[in-house]
């Protein structure tokens, strides 16, 4: 390798450095475009996010709590770094579950059948409800049972059991053990008519069994069969709708 003097060196440095600024500076001009665009980009999404924050306030505002949920879960993973979806995040966990006890709510009250005849006298008004479970009454197989809030011009009010197979042990009266959610259960009379209309045995305090469903969610009636002991029906009584019988309150 041939020895460079001084100056020559001195002549090579500084023609590499003069040589090496325009790259320097490319690589600075394409450092700021990036933070530029990513600032653009930012804003975007930013922007983007509070149009979906302002459907999100719409639905709470009109306490849509499932729009709301469904909302918030567009804006979260569409826009996850936003000043926005931070403000959305807070909230998320309360509207979700609001979201869930309406839902819960739409389907119990679902179950529920409210039915109005003309009879002699006037209207007969009703509310059933089935049986969560099918329940096997005879040996043959789980049937369903049905729950019957009757409200009868000439007869007056009256709570009864509905079997479609085997029968009832309450003929000379009996008790039921009534359980409403994690309470204890409690005894009540019960008896069965002499009829062969419907299999039904009827609840003597239909009022007091009324007033068990307010604020219940699970009713559980434990019933004595003919052919195979005592048997429970459970019913999801949270979306009864109580105006549907007025005067029971």
């Amino acid at each position: 390798m041939t020895d460079l003097s001084k100056p020559a060196l001195c002549v090579l440095l500084s023609m590499t450095l003069l040589l090496g600024l325009p790259a320097c500076d490319r690589k600075q001009r394409l450092v700021e475009q990036a933070a530029a665009q990513a600032a653009m980009q930012a804003a975007i999404a930013e922007d983007a996010a509070k149009q979906a924050e302002a459907a999100f306030d719409g639905a709470l505002a009109q306490q849509n709590w499932a729009l709301a949920k469904a909302q918030a879960d567009v804006l979260l993973a569409q826009y996850p770094e936003t000043e926005t979806a931070a403000r959305v995040r807070k909230q998320f966990d309360a509207v979700a579950a609001r979201a869930e006890a309406a839902r819960e709510q739409s389907r119990t009250a679902a179950l529920w059948s409210y039915n109005r005849e003309p009879v002699q006298g006037g209207t007969q008004l009703s509310a059933s409800i089935y049986a969560k479970d099918e329940v096997d009454v005879d040996g043959s197989g789980a049937t369903p049972v049905r729950l019957i809030f009757r409200d009868h011009p000439a007869w007056g009010k009256s709570a009864y059991l509905v079997l479609q197979a085997g029968d009832f042990d309450c003929y000379g009266g009996c008790k039921v053990q009534v359980e409403v959610d994690a309470a204890a259960p409690k005894a009540m009379a019960a008896s069965r008519p002499k009829t062969d209309e419907a299999i039904a045995m009827f609840i003597e305090d239909e009022r007091g069994l009324w007033r068990m469903t307010r604020g219940a969610k699970l009713l559980q009636i434990r019933f004595p069969t003919r052919a195979v002991g005592s048997k429970t029906a459970v019913f999801e009584v949270g979306g009864l709708d109580r105006a549907q019988l007025p005067g029971w309150d």
